[in-house]
């Protein structure tokens, strides 16, 4: 790692506690600003997903849907240990939707939690395992080194077909606890900044649209 990246690490932390966890991109790069660092909020994302800095406005604006839950005997492997030592090792993944046309649609990413890199992603019209193994599918590297597979406990994880392919490749399950948020944090915040850089800026008109601006 490069000094002036790592000075830009610590000072995006620094300024993030100093505010009482209250700060967000856009007022983080203010603060930089102040301590003379000129970065992108593209790049603050990237820090702070790095280091799972969730704001207290992301846990004040978090809204649990009603959905059926994944009640499976798993347990919480990962235990909120986002720091990990080794690329490809630990994999999380999430859901979120995306308004096209006049309808909702979802998309699927999956991250490697090594360096926060979406190494798989999907998109559809509906919220369902099939989304979940198109973005696993496109996983460019053998899933053979992946050790553990980390989701929240949406139903559309509980899936015979999705277990069969992480018994394949002999990764482990982990699923957050129930109703909390927080255990999956590294994929809830990339979703955050997902919508604020891409989504909320752009209208989209089609499925096809949205999948083709997902691979610029």
């Amino acid at each position: 790692m490069k000094r002036s990246e790592a000075h830009l690490e610590q000072a995006v932390i620094e300024e993030f506690h100093k505010s009482r966890k209250n700060y967000g991109t856009r007022k983080l790069k203010v603060a930089l600003a102040l301590l003379g660092f000129t970065v992108s909020r593209r790049k603050i994302a990237v820090i702070v997903r790095k280091f799972a800095l969730i704001s207290n406005y992301t846990k004040a604006t978090f809204k649990q849907h009603k959905t059926k839950v994944n009640e499976a005997p798993v347990a919480n492997e990962l235990g909120r240990q986002f720091e990990q030592v080794e690329a490809r090792k630990v994999i999380v993944t999430d859901l979120t939707y995306v308004r096209v046309g006049e309808k909702w649609h979802y998309v699927c990413f999956i991250l490697d939690l090594f360096n926060r890199e979406i190494i798989g992603h999907s998109a559809g019209t509906n919220k369902t395992a099939d989304l979940v193994k198109e973005a696993i599918y496109q996983i460019p590297f053998p899933l053979f080194n992946v050790q553990l597979f980390h989701t929240d406990r949406g139903s559309e994880f509980d899936n015979k077909a999705i277990d069969e392919i992480l018994d394949t490749f002999e990764i482990g399950r982990s699923l957050s606890n129930k109703g909390c948020p927080y255990d999956n944090a590294v994929a809830e915040s990339t979703y955050k900044s997902f919508k604020k850089e891409f989504v909320y800026p752009n209208k989209f008109q089609t499925l096809n649209q949205l999948k083709v601006q997902l691979l610029d």
